[in-house]
């Protein structure tokens, strides 16, 4: 007769432990962006432009109960006419498993430049918008979001 360990059989807690680690080898753990992978993407965007505050508006809840939906309102200040709008709103977290959350592009047709959305966020975090202008001007602003509950899978 098999010698039972914790309910099963021997064979059966080494044949669950072994798939375990199995499993944790094989999947990959879920890696989060963190300000120096956002600074590098924005690099990549921007290259060494500096970023002017004023202009966007970022309204994004201070306290995020469910990480899961979390509304995103942008509207940025601008003419929207032909030699003056706003080309792109970039958004970007540095507590997710990628640095860029959404793009938005805009022509002068827009009449506006806003954007809503709902956004998934894993953790307390920085959420930055950038809004490059037509004229190559770069404005940003920055809000934290404390999230009671990841909405990424953590």
């Amino acid at each position: 007769m098999p010698t039972m360990i914790s309910g099963g059989s021997r064979r059966e807690v080494l044949t669950a432990a072994s798939l375990s680690a199995l499993v944790a080898v094989l999947l990959p753990r879920m890696a989060f962006a963190d300000e120096k992978s956002v600074q590098a993407e924005m690099k990549k965007l921007f290259g060494d432009k500096t970023f002017e505050s004023g202009r966007v508006k970022l309204d994004v809840p201070q306290i995020a109960e469910n990480g899961l939906v979390v509304p995103i309102n942008i509207e940025v200040e601008s003419p929207m006419t032909a030699d003056d709008y706003v080309k792109a709103v970039h958004v970007f977290a540095d507590g997710n498993p990628q640095p860029v959350v959404i793009s938005y592009h805009f022509t002068p047709e827009c009449g506006k430049a806003s954007a809503a959305t709902r956004m998934r966020l894993a953790q307390t975090q920085n959420v930055i918008c950038v809004a490059e202008m037509s004229n190559g001007k770069l404005f940003s602003t920055k809000s934290e979001i404390k999230v009671t509950i990841g909405g990424c899978g953590g």
